[in-house]
């Protein structure tokens, strides 16, 4: 596929994998709402062709996310035209959360190495193995659904402790319509890392990989990732996306080790509104 248009398909099946809790469509952009949750999940998206003029819809969105209380972002990436991002510096608008975007064909994969794998059908018997025990005793728990436990451990894994990010959030995972694998490893008990595949178009995105300050350099995201990517490819999926920001270099070396490749940048326009100072996002 031309590299632009693989690009427009990652952009959208992105989207797809990752609701926000308002939306509003607004002449091919896309207003995105959460109460400040994550950058991608408040910010505006160009997702079709525009007949307002550029500046009016700025102005738009300016009023709309003061009315919200937050800073206004602005996603900018590769298909979009140069212009609008210049014309965003000349308001004052700042590049924040530069990230990357990177992908493999899963052929590619170069797995952690699975010991065993256990089976203990639940629910809708998607046929997800249970559990997948890794080297160093390191065992994968694996979900076919979002369940309140995997968010409840989310947000002690990455430090959600805001009363509405805690209302809210629960239901923009669930709102997700796509097919998911949600994986975990617990520690007597107390969850110590976090993953979430979710397939789209022969794809899987992988979100929300997260590990305790206390268990790093013990290759448990290593396997959360392998788990979720071996068994995407059983259910179909071909290729692998993620999205990771650019000063993240632990990260990134891991997943290059994987098999992942840089494929493109993107990065938000920000403008702090009135009372949006001290503003927090998720580095999801």
């Amino acid at each position: 596929m031309e590299k632009n248009a693989y690009m427009k398909l990652i952009e959208e099946i992105s989207l797809n994998a990752w609701p926000s809790h308002k939306i509003e469509l607004y002449d091919g952009w896309l207003i995105r709402f959460s109460h400040n949750y994550t950058y991608r999940t408040n910010s505006v998206e160009q997702v079709g062709s525009s007949l307002i003029p550029a500046e009016e819809k700025i102005a738009y969105c300016e009023r709309v996310y003061t009315n919200f209380h937050t800073p206004v972002n602005f996603k900018i990436n590769p298909l979009l035209e140069p212009e609008f991002d210049r014309m965003l510096d000349a308001r004052g608008y700042k590049i924040r959360h530069t990230t990357e975007v990177m992908t493999m064909p899963i052929e590619n994969l170069a797995p952690y190495p699975q010991l065993s794998a256990e089976y203990e059908y639940y629910g809708r018997n998607s046929g997800l193995p249970s559990f997948i025990e890794y080297p160093g005793n390191v065992i994968v728990q694996l979900r076919d659904r979002i369940t309140d436990e995997w968010i409840s451990s989310l947000f002690r894994l990455n430090g959600t402790t805001n009363p509405t990010l805690r209302r809210i959030v629960p239901s923009m995972f669930k709102a997700i319509p796509k097919e998911t694998i949600a994986a975990f490893i617990e520690i007597d008990g107390r969850p110590v890392a976090s993953g979430l595949g979710i397939l789209d178009r022969r794809h899987v995105g992988l979100y929300a990989i997260y590990v305790d300050a206390s268990c790093r350099r013990k290759h448990f995201a290593r396997a959360i990732c392998s788990a979720v990517l071996s068994e995407a490819q059983k259910k179909g999926a071909a290729n692998a996306y993620l999205q990771v920001t650019t000063e993240n270099e632990p990260a990134k070396s891991l997943y290059r080790s994987l098999g992942f490749e840089y494929f493109y940048t993107y990065w938000f326009r920000s403008l702090d509104m009135e009372h949006t100072h001290h503003t927090f996002y998720r580095k999801e």
